[in-house]
């Protein structure tokens, strides 16, 4: 006797707009604009389901940039599914570049135009090595100087709260390194954002999320984070004050700290130069 299939129940989740990456969107079960619809799927490729539904929500602008998804214990329960296919489901869109992952902040969706300006840069730094880095670091020294002189006139109150709170969390860091440099990363992008120019944000975006190695030889260089935390301030004063000028000038001083700390961890991992420190 062949066995009746139960319908689809259908399950609405509207996320609500948020420009801040660590923001989370809220949730609402009914309403029309700006929801996503998610069904409750059957097949033994449970996650590729689940990528499709939520790759739909992003075409037809219910999740956009910056959206969080909700956590995936209410992932699982939404979709019907267990905890394992929403993993292998947020896996393959991080593979995708649609959606990324902070660790204790939970999955956001992405700027696609970012992940690909990101995806040509690192191919051009792996291919260019090692040259890449200086060039990073040149192409950084010609922009965020502008940027933080146009973030100073343009800068809402969430811009620099944003700052205000990746400044205490690097101060607070310690010797934790990841800690510290996800809030570093934090800085420039809510600093980008507050220039209020989405091509801005996706460059720096794409250009900071390559530096992750540098930050790291640079915060175990003696007095690194240190250093970087003096900028990071003088920085933020000068954005809370409007001055654009002063940030212009604290960007450019504190991008020469960032090279001078570099070239010393350069020298650090030199052979012949680790007996001498």
């Amino acid at each position: 006797m062949a066995l009746q299939q139960t319908p689809p129940v259908l399950m609405d989740v509207r996320y609500s707009n948020r420009t801040t990456i660590g923001r989370p969107a809220g949730l609402a079960p009914n309403g029309a604009g700006g929801t996503a619809v998610y069904k409750l799927v059957r097949t033994s490729r449970l996650y590729e389901q689940i990528v499709q539904q939520i790759e739909e929500s992003i075409l037809k602008g219910a999740l956009k940039p910056g959206d969080q998804l909700p956590a995936e214990r209410d992932l699982a329960q939404r979709f019907g599914v267990s905890r394992t296919a929403v993993r292998e489901a947020v896996k393959a869109l991080r593979e995708k570049g649609l959606v990324e992952a902070y660790s204790g902040r939970g999955t956001f969706i992405t700027d696609g135009t970012s992940h690909a300006v990101r995806q040509s840069l690192d191919l051009m730094v792996k291919i260019g090595q090692p040259e890449g880095s200086t060039h990073l670091a040149e192409v950084r020294a010609i922009l965020e100087p502008e940027i933080a002189a146009l973030a100073a006139t343009r800068a809402q109150e969430s811009d620099l709260a944003t700052m205000r709170e990746a400044v205490t969390v690097m101060d607070r860091a310690g010797q934790d390194p990841d800690s510290y440099i996800e809030a570093d990363l934090d800085f420039h992008l809510a600093l980008a954002e507050a220039a209020a120019n989405p091509l801005i944000l996706s460059l720096i975006d794409s250009i900071v999320g390559l530096l992750r190695e540098q930050r790291l030889r640079i915060f175990k260089v003696p007095g690194g984070p240190e250093r970087g935390q003096v900028h990071h301030k003088r920085i933020l004063d000068a954005m809370e004050r409007r001055d654009a000028e002063k940030a212009r000038e604290a960007m450019k001083a504190h991008l020469e700290q960032v090279r001078q700390d570099s070239l010393a961890s350069s020298d650090r991992r030199a052979p012949g130069k680790q007996n001498a420190l």
